[in-house]
């Protein structure tokens, strides 16, 4: 195992959602510092201590080791639409620069409708040549998943591809055999025992890949390969100094056939670095290192609540002891 690299530098952050995203309204974790620069350790609250060891992994890379070298200098990206009203779905689309939108459904038993309105202003906004595509978060069973799809794909024009519809593989692939639309698998590769070992060909069209859940650019890379997939990679809700390193992934990827789901600080009330991974006409730029944050910034989003900020450290120091070889774990 990698030894751990020293740290000079940590602070909680809080930093509120323009929308609620993923059932999220602030959006909390830690940067530090290491020998390389910043990096973000952030999962989610109620992942468990073994799960969150893999962000970990990714912060240590991104402190402690550095990324490949990229093979591209940007990235198309998609904007992504959390769960508002039609007109507010459209002015994010109109106003992203971008040409692939990506919009959130299923939020709740019987959002159907909404999504269904949600989706038609997206393709307002897009115009015919743009791309949508809809992420249910794996909270459909199998026939509402087919219906709902089908429904979808009417409103959309033509869906690009539907994200994690159902829970599991098996489910995955049964409704990759009665819907026309191309599936997506995210929580299926990520959350999988062993990602590298997942069996996602027959189930799926689209592999999603996020290196913050999965260990690093390096590992991430390994699972894409593995998956044998056509690929795009995603954000995992991070402020831009996470955030670079899921662009290093996608500037290390071999083939990159996909607009990415990387245009995620714009969900932020702010950031924590002063010049944002904000996409440019719906591209971003491959960073060589992650960016540093601004002083200013992080004193700004510094978290408020000693409670929270003695939770996050608490949390840390716990997985950290868990990577840490030389604690015999």
């Amino acid at each position: 195992m990698t030894e751990l690299p020293e740290i000079d530098s940590i602070t909680v952050y809080a930093i509120p959602m323009r929308s609620k995203f993923r059932g999220i309204t602030v959006r909390e974790g830690v940067v530090l510092r290491g020998p390389r620069g910043w990096g973000e350790f952030c999962p989610f609250p109620e992942y468990d201590d073994h799960e969150a060891a893999q962000w970990l992994a990714t912060t240590i890379e991104q402190i402690g080791v550095g990324w490949p070298e990229p093979v591209r200098d940007r990235v198309p990206i998609n904007c992504t639409v959390p769960v508002v009203s039609p007109e507010r779905a459209h002015d994010l689309v109109a106003g992203s620069g971008c040409r692939t939108a990506k919009v959130k459904v299923a939020d709740h038993p019987g959002a159907l409708p909404a999504d269904l309105a949600r989706v038609e202003a997206v393709r307002s906004a897009l115009g015919a040549g743009g791309a949508i595509r809809v992420d249910a978060n794996a909270v459909w069973d199998v026939d509402t998943a087919v219906r709902s799809i089908r429904e979808l794909d009417r409103a959309a024009g033509g869906l690009e591809y539907v994200e994690q519809p159902c829970r599991t593989i098996e489910e995955l692939a049964e409704v990759r055999r009665k819907v026309d639309v191309p599936i997506a698998a995210d929580e299926s590769i990520r959350r999988a025992e062993d990602p590298l070992r997942v069996a996602v060909a027959g189930a799926a069209d689209i592999a999603v890949i996020k290196c913050t859940p999965l260990g690093g650019v390096r590992r991430a890379l390994e699972v894409a390969e593995a998956a044998g997939l056509p690929c795009v990679i995603s954000s995992a809700l991070e402020t831009s100094i996470g955030l670079s390193a899921q662009l290093a992934l996608a500037g290390a990827l071999p083939e990159l056939d996909h607009a990415c789901g990387l245009g995620t600080v714009t969900l932020f009330e702010g950031d924590l670095v002063a010049d944002s991974l904000r996409p440019v006409n719906g591209c971003l730029p491959i960073p060589r290192t992650a960016p540093q944050p601004d002083a200013a910034l992080l004193e700004k989003y510094r978290h408020p609540d000693p409670a929270r900020t003695a939770w996050w450290t608490d949390r840390l120091a716990r997985v950290w002891a868990m990577s840490d070889p030389r604690t015999g774990e």
